[in-house]
């Protein structure tokens, strides 16, 4: 009798510590390391800073692929052209993407900040506008055309218009041109800066408007609607790529690593050409 009560005891015992292992929090032994990870918990976070469009958009595309390689983004949205970067030298950030690298190294040149590129992601051809005039041809002497007030901006904006036979600049002036930098005006044009945000906005009360692409799909703009665009084989391809910026000596952590890959992917490319229609072409 007393043999029967103790194989009774260990026997309860027994079901007693299994029942204890299941209440706990940490992963079952009999997990193997094929199994999939699923919980959020288990993800690192990478905070990013973003315009909205198309910017923002991308990323949410991106993340959902992003997942499988252990991290996940928290999306900051910003609406101008200055606090990203400061958030991001103030380490609010662990990246941005909103920028070409030819603003990102004139700001870092103004405002003393430490950014760099880890990686080239897409171009974004400038366009011409119409506003209350309709076409380049119909243009009438005296007449007003916003640009980006912002430097590097505002001198990718002279360029096209230079290359439409509208303006001319002094030579040398590439891509540090201001409307000081004007030769030659036959037609008496008056460039009106802007902030590049408001451009598509001020189509009703301008003659023309030469506008980044970002905005101009936030306004509801088509590349295939501008009345002259940059071409995508053009130098303003390279020299206004944007870009992943993060702090000098961030450019291969691990994450940054894998969020570039993830938007260079032949699946963040086609999400690109299908949605944006030439508004935003991947890089090479």
């Amino acid at each position: 009798m007393k043999k029967i009560l103790s194989l009774l005891l260990v026997a309860a015992l027994s079901v007693s510590a299994l029942a204890g292992c299941s209440n706990g929090s940490s992963v079952s032994s009999a997990a193997t390391a094929s199994e999939p990870v699923s919980s959020t918990a288990e993800l690192q976070t990478i905070k990013i800073g973003a315009s909205p469009t198309p910017h923002a958009d991308i990323l949410k595309k991106a993340n959902e692929l992003l997942k499988d390689k252990g991290y996940q983004l928290d999306i900051q949205e910003f609406n101008d052209y200055v606090q990203p970067n400061l958030a991001l030298e103030n380490k609010e950030l662990d990246a941005n993407y909103f920028q070409h690298i030819t603003y990102l190294n004139d700001f870092n040149k103004e405002k003393g900040t430490h950014l760099v590129s880890a990686g080239d992601i897409h171009y974004e051809p400038f366009g011409i506008y119409a506003g209350k005039t309709k076409s380049l041809d119909a243009l009438a002497d005296g007449a007003t055309i916003a640009v980006p007030n912002d430097t590097t901006n505002e001198a990718r904006a002279l360029l096209l218009l230079q290359d439409q036979g509208l303006i001319k600049l002094k030579d040398g002036a590439g891509i540090t041109a201001t409307k000081n930098d004007i030769t030659e005006n036959k037609k008496n044009l008056k460039i009106q800066e802007i902030e590049a945000a408001q451009t598509a906005r001020s189509l009703p009360d301008v003659d023309l408007a030469v506008i980044n692409g970002n905005y101009a799909i936030a306004g509801g703009l088509k590349v295939a609607d501008a009345l002259a665009a940059e071409a995508d084989t053009s130098l303003a391809a390279t020299a206004y790529v944007n870009v992943i910026a993060v702090r000098d000596g961030d450019q291969n952590n691990p994450g940054i690593k894998a969020l570039v890959e993830v938007l260079r992917s032949d699946d963040i490319k086609k999400y690109i050409e299908d949605t944006y229609a030439g508004a935003v072409v991947p890089a090479k």
